[in-house]
């Protein structure tokens, strides 16, 4: 088992598999370029933009700016870490950087506001709550168990953010087996659809997202496992709650405290690392805007503001089918909708960090003072607690208003 583990863990099977979906690093393109060898040396990384393949043979190699790992990680300067690689199958390049993005928080703070607007509010706070806990305890293990990213080389590595991160799971094969099969579960039971269909675009989806964080060169195949793994284990812990979830605005009028209250105790009591990464402020952004959304279902029925609630889980209904005005209307609602979070984020963010800058006496504009926690955490916390209850409350309020009877 352990011998699995190692090999499970090891940066050349991710390499392999990278080599045959046609991602090749540049210095091996070119091993006697310069008197170098196909390895570079041991504390270098390279930095150079992507150069697509050479119709020619040639190659058109730039300078490198080498850097030591040890020194990027601690910096916190990912913007450094940029590898040359050459790409011979753009087939396999564009799927899998889609995919990439597919569990990159880009996707997620627009489906899941869209599925609120337009489809089930309802299945919509279920897929924030389980996106939420899986992500939290996803970061929160990276962290504890600190395992290292694939090595480069002879990994080729296409994205820079998450350099100063650790591997170990990977979430975003977790967020994706989460609300692919979340959605799945949650509205087997809600809709009549061909059930094969259903299990076939959640593994599909999942699958892509997986495979993209090898491809990327992000993730060992055990990053990606484990992932899947905790996220499956996560689910059949939790099933037997959702429907729980389902009459959270049901709660007393003590239930906003908690739902405040708790999540920033988690997120400010963050692990420690060794040295700054975005983890933290990722994380504090996912708690938050499940907070909100939390919140912003209380606030609807503690104040009575949707007029006519969607009936809760499990309601069994035909899909209705999409219409031009559906579609019209849809997408009215989602661009009203992001420009009004758009402004609430904008608007939330700029005053709490003038009340924590002042508050702490640091110099604004100090891109190094906003990764201070006692400003980091709060500011993050209120700006998308903000968000959450404003995609919730105002926009669907703002909407109705808009919309003619």
């Amino acid at each position: 088992m352990a011998e699995l583990l190692r090999s499970l863990q090891d940066s050349q099977l991710v390499a392999r598999f990278q080599r045959r979906c046609g991602l090749f690093p540049a210095r091996e393109e070119n091993p006697g370029e310069n008197g170098a060898g196909p390895s570079e040396p041991a504390t270098g990384v390279p930095e150079v933009p992507h150069l697509p393949s050479n119709p020619q043979g040639g190659q058109h190699l730039e300078s490198l700016h080498i850097l030591p790992k040890a020194a990027v990680a601690r910096s916190g300067a990912e913007d450094a870490y940029v590898e040359k690689y050459i790409v011979k199958n753009y087939f396999y390049y564009y799927l899998f950087r889609f995919s990439a993005a597919l569990g990159q928080e880009v996707f997620y703070i627009t489906f899941l506001p869209f599925t609120h607007w337009n489809i089930d509010p309802y299945l919509s706070r279920r897929l924030v709550m389980i996106w939420v806990l899986v992500m939290y305890i996803g970061q929160v293990a990276k962290d504890i168990l600190k395992w290292p990213r694939p090595s480069s080389p002879p990994v080729v590595k296409l994205e820079k953010r998450v350099v100063a991160e650790y591997g170990m799971p990977s979430t975003h094969a977790m967020a994706a087996t989460a609300i692919s099969f979340t959605l799945l579960i949650s509205t087997m039971d809600r809709y009549q659809y061909p059930f094969a269909l259903g299990l076939t675009m959640a593994v599909v989806f999942s699958t892509l997202v997986c495979l993209s964080r090898l491809y990327t060169g992000m993730h060992t195949v055990l990053d990606v496992l484990g992932g899947v793994l905790i996220t499956a284990f996560l689910i059949a812990l939790t099933y037997p709650a959702w429907t729980l979830i389902d009459s959270l605005d049901s709660a007393s009028p003590l239930f906003p405290v908690c739902v405040i209250v708790v999540p920033f105790f988690l997120c400010y009591n963050y692990p420690v690392s060794d040295y700054y990464s975005p983890t933290r402020a990722d994380t504090t952004t996912i708690v938050a805007a499940g907070a909100g959304v939390t919140l912003g279902f209380w606030i609807n029925h503690f104040f009575q503001l949707v007029s006519k609630p969607t009936p809760s889980l499990p309601v069994v209904q035909d899909i209705p089918p999409l219409t031009t005005d559906m579609l019209v209307l849809g997408l009215t609602k989602f661009m009203v909708g992001i420009v009004l979070i758009v402004l609430v984020r904008q608007l939330v963010q700029n005053l709490s960090l003038q009340v924590l800058f002042s508050w702490f006496k640091v110099v604004s504009r100090n891109k190094e003072a906003r990764r201070r926690l006692e400003i980091e955490v709060p500011y993050k916390f209120v700006t998308y607690t903000s968000v959450g209850i404003c995609a919730t409350t105002f926009v669907p309020m703002t909407v109705l208003l808009l919309t003619p009877a």
